[in-house]
């Protein structure tokens, strides 16, 4: 047994009917030269037997009596696949805009809280005899770093020891006596740590405030907890949609070495070109900044394959410049003060302040507070970039071409990407809910839009380069 740390817990009550607290992870596998047929009896024996290695599948959730604390993780739990497996068909032709369709109605239901937090949909019907792995896994059983680690467990990656095995340890339900003994000992633990807690997040405050003081007015920059409302910020709705590109590593690269930034800037510089394109398309405007919500990971360890160790930078998006040279500087200079911010104020403080919040109290304020947020004070939209496996990876012998992620919809914003790069492409997701977008690939296609833009700037080839291993792209919106 153990207890969900307090990122976990927010995670856990911030779920509600229209804001679904699950991620993604799509792995597309092209069985073109394997070696037989590819079929979901050689996924689902591959994945009997590394479940061993896959200790968060095997996590039940367990409430403590009259709520006196966060829920625990009972471990080592019995996996009944007949129920967390499922084949799922891919409408003719087959290709990337049909996966999506279906990755989308997928992400659109939640995850059944009376068994272990995750599915695994098979999608068949691929065009070029492709297949994906559609994971389907609760936020507070895994954050990005701890998915990507989990991820590479469930592949064979070039050189790793395949340990595979038929048999797994079962667990033991705790008694109630048991629960109530944890939850106190656990109570005495945070009432201690409180005091130091107050004294670190006041003086955080402070040097955030004297450093802002320092840096003066800045007319280019989002005011923190201002975000602007636009056509993204409304009462989400429970319909999730989702959309998919790949773009070439190389191509991103490049471009950071030619403009003397980091990849992480380009990346956040291709979001603020493709949503500055949608905002003038939806709102007519794009004349002020907005505020990207950016997770950092706290624990990067290549071991960690669960929980939820992440705090959030808060990044001015420069979407208003209309030279994409400017929207890199910007971008740059913005996303060097929020990583200075958030060591000032402390890395860890977010997740230990989630610690105290109320298990009676905080799931009823999400619900009230999901179906009324028309607007997003603290960001208008989540952006995320995290690294994956840098060899190509093979399920059940066959490789995997593309790996897509994406984490969840916010209380009144409803745009989350997220950036994985893979081997030598950078694939691209977004999720947004059926009431943002008339078709969710214009906002991939902006983000092509917006990398383009910036290379066209800097003097490089503004055609991107083929990501020849990936499906072929959706023909362009309109």
């Amino acid at each position: 047994m153990k207890r969900l740390n307090g990122m976990d817990a927010m995670l856990l009550y911030s779920e509600t009917p229209n804001l679904h607290t699950h991620t993604l992870k799509v792995a597309v596998i092209d069985a073109t030269d394997f070696d037989g047929d590819f079929t979901f009896d050689v996924f689902r024996r591959t994945l009997r037997r590394r479940l061993h290695l896959l200790d968060p599948l095997r996590y039940r959730l367990v409430d403590i009596p009259w709520k006196m604390h966060h829920p625990m993780w009972m471990e080592n739990c019995e996996v009944d696949l007949d129920y967390h497996l499922r084949r799922v068909q891919v409408p003719a032709p087959g290709g990337r805009r049909e996966l999506d369709q279906v990755i989308g109605e997928i992400a659109s239901t939640p995850l059944d809280r009376e068994h272990p937090l995750w599915e695994f949909h098979f999608a068949e019907g691929l065009a070029d005899n492709r297949f994906a792995l559609v994971g389907k896994v609760h936020h507070t059983l895994a954050d990005g770093v701890a998915s990507a680690n989990l991820l590479a467990r469930l592949m064979d990656l070039t050189g790793a020891d395949q340990n595979e095995r038929d048999d797994y340890t079962t667990c033991a339900p705790p008694s109630r006596r048991e629960l109530l003994r944890n939850a106190g000992r656990d109570h005495v633990s945070n009432v201690a740590a409180l005091p130091g807690l107050i004294g670190d997040a006041a003086r955080g405050l402070a040097r955030v405030r004297r450093r802002s003081r320092e840096h003066g007015d800045q007319p280019d920059m989002a005011k923190l907890f201002k975000a602007p409302p636009t056509f993204l910020n409304h009462v989400v709705s429970p319909v999730r949609t989702f959309a998919t590109a790949s773009l070439a590593l190389a191509d991103v690269k490049e471009t950071a070495k030619n403009l003397g930034v980091t990849f992480n800037d380009v990346v956040l510089a291709m979001a603020a070109g493709g949503l500055r394109e949608l905002l003038l398309r939806y709102d007519g405007r794009a004349d002020r900044p907005i505020l990207a919500s950016v997770p950092v990971a706290t624990d990067k360890s290549t071991e960690r394959i669960t929980g939820n160790e992440i705090g959030g930078l808060s990044v001015s998006l420069p979407v208003h410049p209309d030279d994409p040279l400017e929207r890199v500087r910007l971008t740059s200079v913005a996303a060097s003060r929020a990583k200075e911010n958030y060591e000032l104020m402390g890395p860890e403080l977010q997740g230990k302040l989630m610690q105290y919040l109320p298990p009676s109290l905080a799931p009823p304020l999400f619900r009230w507070q999901s179906k009324r947020a028309a607007h997003n004070s603290i960001m208008n939209v989540a952006v995320s970039n995290v690294p994956g496996p840098r060899e190509r990876g093979h399920v059940g012998g066959a490789p995997v071409s593309e790996i897509y992620s994406i984490g969840i919809l916010s209380s009144g914003s409803a745009f989350n990407m997220t950036v994985w790069s893979y081997v030598d492409q950078v694939d691209i997701s977004i999720l947004s809910d059926d009431l943002t977008f008339d078709d969710i690939h214009e906002a991939t296609d902006a983000m092509v839009h917006g990398l383009a833009e910036i290379r066209r700037a800097a003097g490089l080839p503004a055609e991107l380069s083929t990501v020849e291993t990936a499906m072929a792209p959706t023909k362009p919106v309109g």
